[in-house]
């Protein structure tokens, strides 16, 4: 008995061939915005994404009472799921005239809540909280004093800091824009809803 194999038809197979390119094309947009899942309406912003956006933006200086310059830099982003948080800890530095010892080194810890700037596309820091300032080579009142005008400052610098920017290409899909929702912080990312 001898058995040939049943061919699908040409027209069967052009279907075929025109799903399996129209799956491809379909890909391709999406695989250009690895974090984006339209599926299920969200954006995942990877650690080492955010921590690589957040260096970029790095060293920030201001001026403090007209004496003190104080200045952040290599900046590291923690991410505190539990508090819904994000946490940038930085070497800070604080120069004055009136300091034997200038500049003074230290680090500082600052958590912050996170919100979403419509007008720029941005996700950012906002009312951050100093939550620990160790300062190097320094002690007693004159420590305490820096250690509070670094707090403030620190606080001051990132407030409104972007964590991530969205291009309109990004939040557009055919003919749909996206808005960003709610913000999640997670162990290992941010996960924003796209609505």
């Amino acid at each position: 008995m001898n058995f040939r194999p049943v061919l699908p038809s040409t027209s069967s197979r052009r279907r075929v061939l025109h799903a399996l390119l129209g799956a491809a094309v379909l890909q391709a947009p999406f695989a250009a915005l690895a974090g984006f899942n339209f599926f299920t309406s969200e954006y995942t912003a990877s650690r080492d994404e955010l921590q690589a956006q957040i260096a970029k933006r790095f060293p920030v200086a201001e001026r403090y009472a007209e004496i003190f310059m104080v200045g952040l830099r290599d900046p590291q982003l923690g991410l505190d799921s539990r508090a819904n948080r994000a946490a940038i800890t930085a070497t800070l530095t604080i120069a004055s005239p009136l300091l034997a010892a200038s500049p003074v080194q230290g680090v500082v810890s600052v958590s912050s809540a996170l919100k979403y700037d419509a007008t720029a596309r941005a996700l950012r820091l906002d009312q951050p909280k100093a939550e620990r300032l160790e300062l190097q080579g320094i002690e007693g009142r004159d420590a305490e004093r820096l250690q509070k005008v670094g707090a403030v400052v620190a606080q001051e610098l990132l407030q409104g800091q972007v964590l991530r920017s969205f291009t309109a290409d990004e939040l557009t899909v055919g003919r749909k824009t996206y808005e960003i929702g709610d913000i999640t912080v997670q162990d290992n990312g941010i996960k924003v809803q796209l609505k």
